[in-house]
C-alpha cells in the first residue's frame, strides 16, 4: 500500500509542477466596442486598465474568460465580490456596480470592476458617444518563484501529514 501512494503523490507533484510551471499570460487584448480611458487612475498602473463600453455585465466577463485562457486551457474560477471591495482591490475612490475576480488558483487573477450609468447621476460621454458602463480590470500575475515555494511547501506538508496519518 506504501509504493501505491507514493507513487500516486509522485504524480501528484509532477502535475502540480506542469501546471504553475508556465509563464503568466499577458494583460488581455482591449475590450471590443470600447474606448479605452486614460484618466490618471487608469493609467498608473501597467497591470490596470479602464474602458469604457456598451456590452453587458454578462458579456464582458465571457470575454475576459476567454482572453484569460487563451494561452493555455487552464481552469478558472469565477468569484463575485460586493461592489464595496472595488475601493480597496481596484483603486482607492473606485465607483462599483459589480466586481468580479477570475482566478486561475496557484497562479494568476484577474479583477473586473462595473461601474454602469444607468440609474445615476453619472454620465459617460467620450468623444460625443455616450456610453452604459466604464470598466476596470486589474490583472495581478504571480512570480514563478513564489509559486514553486508555495508548492513545494505544500507537497512538503501533505507528506508529513500522512506519514503521520499512517503512524497513528
Amino acid at each position: 500500500m506504501g509504493k501505491i501512494l507514493k507513487i500516486i503523490f509522485f504524480l501528484i507533484s509532477v502535475l502540480l509542477f506542469v501546471y504553475i510551471l508556465p509563464k503568466s499570460p499577458e494583460f488581455p487584448k482591449e475590450l471590443p466596442n470600447s474606448v479605452q480611458s486614460f484618466e490618471p487612475a487608469d493609467v498608473e498602473d501597467p497591470f490596470r486598465r479602464g474602458y469604457y463600453t456598451n456590452l453587458t455585465r454578462e458579456e464582458i466577463i465571457a470575454y475576459y474568460i476567454q482572453e484569460f485562457n487563451k494561452s493555455r486551457s487552464l481552469y478558472t474560477l469565477r468569484l463575485n465580490y460586493p461592489p464595496e471591495e472595488a475601493q480597496t482591490i481596484i483603486r482607492d475612490q473606485t465607483k462599483s456596480t459589480f466586481l468580479e475576480e477570475l482566478v486561475h488558483p496557484l497562479r494568476e487573477s484577474l479583477y473586473i470592476n462595473g461601474f454602469e450609468s444607468e440609474g445615476t447621476i453619472y454620465e459617460f460621454k467620450i468623444n460625443e458617444v455616450i456610453w452604459q458602463q466604464k470598466v476596470i480590470v486589474r490583472y495581478v500575475p504571480s512570480s514563478i518563484f513564489i509559486r514553486i515555494v508555495v508548492s513545494m511547501l505544500t507537497l512538503v506538508s501533505i507528506y508529513i501529514l500522512v506519514r503521520e496519518y499512517k503512524n497513528v
